[in-house]
């Protein structure tokens, strides 16, 4: 894979905007579990590589577990996942995926059971940053970093 071009020299006003809104989320108030959960569910739809690499490492540096990361796109079928972040996994795949699904009342009223209105707004805001974020990334084919291979002692 090649890159294609950077979008934040390309347009430093538009990388600008959606730093906006990605600085509102940080500050919303919102646990950063949820956001990690987000950031990280919403880049795996959306099959990007940069945007999962970075948010599986921000949820370790954050301390959610290896399991909690790992197991997060087959959340269905596993129980490691409280009824709030699984009320959340659902909400975060009927929004991005929002063309087939039309956000789904059954997806809405477990959200709602856990979250007030002002918190679906700042979690329906963070989902679609960062499916900003995996559009530009994957459109213009931004590559991850290469970890360099632990040595063994």
């Amino acid at each position: 894979m090649h890159p294609r071009f950077n979008f934040a020299k390309a347009s430093p006003d538009a990388y600008k905007a959606v730093l906006g809104l990605e600085n509102y989320v940080q500050n919303s108030g919102l646990e950063r579990r949820f956001i990690d959960l987000i950031k990280l569910r919403a880049s795996q739809i959306n099959g990007c590589a940069y945007c999962v690499d970075m948010h599986v490492k921000e949820s370790r540096h954050d301390g959610l577990g290896e399991q909690w990361i790992n197991l997060m796109s087959v959340w269905r079928e596993s129980p490691v996942y409280d009824a709030k972040e699984r009320a959340l996994l659902g909400w975060v795949e009927a929004v991005t995926r929002l063309a087939d699904t039309g956000a789904p009342d059954d997806a809405y009223q477990a959200l709602a059971a856990h979250f007030s209105e002002k918190e679906i707004t700042d979690i329906t805001v963070a989902i679609g940053v960062i499916n900003v974020w995996n559009r530009l990334a994957v459109s213009a084919r931004t590559p991850h970093p290469i970890d360099q291979p632990a040595r063994a002692a």
